[in-house]
């Protein structure tokens, strides 16, 4: 008799055990406080930005730009001086929330050339959602030059910064 209610008392505590393991799988992968000040407001996890005006992306997990360079992608901290004119704050920013989006350029710049040129995003550093009170704002020593009218941590394309948009 002892042998039947150990077996079922086994039986009923894998049962139990179940719905913890499913639990631990579910992956809900919020990066918010690694977006930049300049990424559009909106999104809960974002890989990458894609940017229409100069066919560039910025991975917000590694706080790196990639662009193309000689023909090769080239991964960086900061853009490429061809870049010093582009702002940040208020150039489009696609999401792009798939691995290496430059290996299928052709088709992410055909879907997303009709954002080039668009403006009016609402940003990170300009909304009033409390999910963003607490935001991560970059390494304040990482300021560089650029067109930030004289507002300090304006960083248009030239630190460790990131943004997006749909």
């Amino acid at each position: 008799m002892k042998k039947i209610i150990f077996g079922a008392a086994l039986l009923l505590s894998s049962f139990a055990f179940k719905p913890a393991d499913a639990q631990l799988k579910i992956n809900f992968n919020l990066n918010i406080g690694s977006q930049p000040d300049w990424g559009p407001t909106g999104y809960d996890h974002v890989e990458y930005y894609y940017m229409p005006d100069i066919d560039a992306y910025y991975y917000v997990p590694g706080h790196q730009y990639i662009y193309l360079q000689n023909n090769s992608w080239i991964r960086s901290a900061s853009l490429p001086a061809r870049y010093h004119n582009y702002n940040l704050y208020s150039g489009y920013k696609v999401v792009v929330n798939q691995p290496t989006p430059w290996r299928n350029q052709a088709a992410i710049r055909a879907k997303y050339a009709r954002y080039k040129g668009h403006r009016g995003q609402t940003i990170i550093r300009d909304s009033r959602d409390k999910k963003y009170q607490n935001h991560w704002r970059g390494n304040n020593n990482n300021n560089r030059r650029g067109n930030d009218h004289g507002r300090p941590g304006n960083d248009h394309g030239h630190g460790n910064d990131h943004g997006h948009g749909h």
